[in-house]
């Protein structure tokens, strides 16, 4: 019997005792209590007899024989006691007796809340802590859920998982793809999880049926490669190629202060550090008319041979449906994203590009390059010719969601790129496989182990990831006022084992703390893995850390959904793998590339990804750190500062606009990170709704950080730090470079007004930061 039945039982037993003495005989009633116990759901009925013995009771007297009220009758009182004054005071006292002892009853019922619902609870209280349950989902000790997830891990399974989901074509749209979402939709059906699918209708370029794209350098051999650059513009093209190393801003301005005509040249550049749009829009500011990208032997040792493909939108998503979805059932008007290029682009072997790079003729590179080719003069003419043909295709993403016990509406999204442009082994068959072992193994913990996550796990298989993240962001436009608040987190599964000896991270700052305790975790439980022991050494952040990229699927979550993100991949060294974009990307590369490794790091990805997961779905509290973006505000702030000052210092009259304003919306953010952070500490974390109150203004942060004075369609990526963008604080800082040099495209007038929201943007945060309206008072 529990403690609560315990005490009740003594009450009553109290109660029976005195009474009996008081009237010499038993009372002849029953009456039963109902406990609700709320905390659990469910209702607890603790039965009480106010007589010593029903049954004898009804057998000798009959039920209610001694209730009559016959008038020929004297009442049990009446007949038990005489109507003298001392008769009298017994009864009144005996009904004060009653009423007390009914009081605290009633008291005990009331502070129902208070009792734990099981005994031994109740009895270990005095010597250990309290563990305060949800209602919903009791309490799992982490230490038990990480070590239930590991054990669930094989790298056998991985093996398995692999070959199950691996396909020579899967291409976004084809009947490959169709097959590949039947299969993950179906593994989803077996873990128990609630399934759907998402459709739509999606425009991509695609190389041409019937002819081909061609190069000819001078009068030699017409070239017809096999790779292409979706979304580039169509046409022919007639010009001089002008090398231009990497074709990133900084290239750009060296060339220009060299004081070389780029308008109208074609521009060779090879792959890497910046995205093939970025590369193509870099070009168009100079007014090329084209531009070629190939892979340069020194950062991508694989066959000179080998054709790339990719895409050229410089943002994510359809570009023929910019800022909202590519639903079949909606009418949209005709529209283009603002990041299609206006020029040509096309991919060539790097056997094409030494050979081209070997006959330019001009200026040599600058010594910053390291490299010893000639930039190319008026007589190196190159002839490019592009044909793509845009096709409409339909595509399903796929999701699997297990459901959370508290906070259902709250979840964590991880999701995988399905298609790719050839076998893709490691640029989605890894992640798919990953995804579906997770999806196995957490399904494993809820029904074996009885883990029960207080918030819900999304997982999702993308489609047409090769063409932008097409598929994740026409998700995200389809239901960002719902996933903008609901949907704390991003994890991206896509190209995660691309080496053995390296390890990098990219990721929104407020998950930077969880990133680093995770590492450490999971350095402890791989000790075989002589990769994770190097985590705890040394600086992470300067180790590992690199900035999420423009082509990164978390990239649309948290520059255009405020959906705080991360991705990870295994590398080898600083050298990016050499096949993805190709249609070589076999397992058998990838084993090659990875010493037979794969399935090892394989598990070791999947063990840092779910310990990420399963953290952010077990605690109270939400685990991100707010004080990250303090940092980075602050010193965007100095160094725009610093340029203001030096365009001051030049041209006195040009730039009157005060910085003061943009100092005091960081600290605004700065106070109101900090109060909330000590809000949360002095609080009461077993207290459901304030965590969950806590929880959803940590979430409005990144969501807060979006410019709500640009538009979508135009400026997707609204971060103002980490989105693109003259809007954002590294554009400011940009424009204050182009007016101190004189830049053409320097506007005094517009940079005013992009200072001033973002001034503002920033100091919205910090309100929202701060709590209810009422609350504010100038306090920030």
């Amino acid at each position: 019997m529990c403690v609560l039945s315990k005490f009740h039982q003594a009450t009553m037993d109290q109660a029976r005792s005195t009474i009996t003495k008081i009237f010499n005989g038993e009372p002849h009633s029953y009456t039963r209590f109902n406990l609700t116990q709320n905390m659990e759901g469910d209702n607890s009925h603790v039965e009480m007899k106010l007589s010593s013995d029903m049954d004898e009771e009804v057998g000798q007297n009959g039920v209610g024989a001694h209730l009559s009220h016959n008038s020929n009758h004297k009442s049990y009182m009446t007949s038990k006691f005489g109507r003298t004054p001392k008769n009298l005071c017994f009864m009144l006292a005996a009904i004060l007796l009653i009423f007390i002892i009914g009081y605290l009853i009633g008291y005990m019922v009331h502070r129902k809340k208070d009792f734990p619902v099981s005994c031994e609870a109740r009895v270990e209280m005095s010597e250990v802590p309290v563990v305060h349950e949800t209602g919903a989902a009791p309490i799992m000790a982490w230490s038990d859920v990480k070590n239930a997830f590991a054990q669930k891990l094989s790298t056998s399974n991985f093996q398995v998982a692999f070959s199950e989901v691996s396909s020579d074509n899967h291409r976004a749209g084809s009947s490959g793809d169709e097959t590949l979402a039947d299969k993950v939709i179906k593994k989803f059906q077996e873990y128990g999880m609630k399934t759907w699918t998402d459709e739509h209708f999606i425009k991509v370029q695609d190389r041409p049926p019937f002819v081909s794209n061609k190069i000819i350098f001078k009068n030699g051999k017409e070239e017809r490669p096999e790779g292409f650059l979706a979304y580039s513009a169509n046409g022919t093209v007639k010009g001089t190629v002008l090398y231009a190393y990497y074709g990133q801003e900084s290239d750009f301005r060296l060339l220009r202060v060299r004081s070389i005509n780029m308008s109208g040249r074609v521009m060779l550049v090879r792959a890497g550090k910046i995205s093939f749009a970025e590369k193509v829009a870099n070009a168009a500011k100079m007014n090329a008319s084209a531009v070629l990208i190939y892979r340069d032997p020194a950062d991508y040792p694989s066959e000179a041979t080998t054709h790339l493909f990719g895409h050229v939108h410089l943002g994510s998503g359809d570009p023929y449906t910019p800022g909202f979805p590519s639903f079949n059932h909606t009418q949209f008007p005709p529209a283009e994203s603002s990041g299609l290029p206006s020029i040509l682009a096309q991919t060539i072997t790097a056997h094409t590009a030494t050979s081209i790079l070997r006959q330019l003729g001009g200026q040599d590179a600058p010594e910053e390059w390291a490299v010893f080719y000639k930039l190319g003069n008026e007589s190196d003419v190159i002839t490019v010719e592009v044909n793509n043909v845009l096709t409409e295709k339909k595509i399903n993403n796929v999701f699997g969601v297990m459901e959370g016990f508290v906070d259902a509406d709250r979840y964590v999204v991880i999701g995988a790129q399905r298609d790719a442009w050839g076998p893709g082994f490691a640029a989605s068959t890894v992640g798919t496989g990953v995804l579906l072992e997770m999806a196995g193994s957490i399904s494993k913990m809820l029904k074996k182990d009885g883990f029960k996550p207080r918030r819900s796990i999304v997982f999702a298989s993308w489609s047409a990831g090769e063409y932008g993240s097409v598929g994740a962001t026409e998700w995200l436009e389809g239901y960002l006022s719902s996933l903008s608040t609901k949907a704390f987190s991003y994890i991206n599964l896509d190209g995660i084992v691309a080496g053995h000896s390296g390890f990098k991270v990219s990721a929104s700052p407020m998950m930077h703390s969880l990133i680093e305790r995770t590492l450490k975790e999971v350095s402890l439980q791989n000790k075989a893995v002589s990769l994770f022991s190097q985590f705890g050494k040394g600086n992470w952040e300067s180790n590992m850390l690199e900035p999420l990229k423009l082509d990164d699927a978390a990239y649309p979550f948290i520059a255009f959904t405020g959906i705080p993100s991360l991705s990870f991949r295994f590398t080898s060294g600083n050298l990016d793998y050499p096949y993805f974009g190709t249609l070589m990307d076999t397992q058998e590369r990838l084993i090659a590339v990875t010493s037979n490794q794969h399935l090892q790091l394989a598990e070791a990805a999947t063990k840092f990804a779910g310990h990420i997961v399963l953290r952010l779905v077990h605690d109270h509290l939400l685990q991100m750190d707010l004080l990250k973006y303090d940092k980075i505000i602050r010193t965007h702030v100095a160094q725009i500062n610093r340029k203001i000052n030096t365009v001051r210092r030049m041209q006195p009259n040009l730039v009157p606009t005060s910085v003061q304003w943009l100092m005091s919306a960081s600290g605004s953010y700065s106070r109101a990170s900090r109060n909330l952070m000590k809000d949360i500490q002095n609080s009461d974390l077993s207290n459901i709704e304030m965590c969950r109150i806590y929880n959803d203004r940590i979430m409005s942060v990144e969501r807060n950080f979006l410019s709500a004075y640009v538009s979508a369609k135009e400026n997707p990526f609204r971060h103002i730090l980490l989105g693109s963008g003259p809007h954002t604080l590294k554009g400011l800082s940009n424009h204050l470079d182009a007016l101190r040099t004189k830049s053409p495209e320097a506007d005094v007038d517009q940079f005013r007004n992009q200072f001033a929201l973002a001034t503002w943007t920033i100091q919205g945060c910090a309100t929202a930061l701060t709590g209810d309206m009422w609350s504010l008072n100038n306090e920030i």
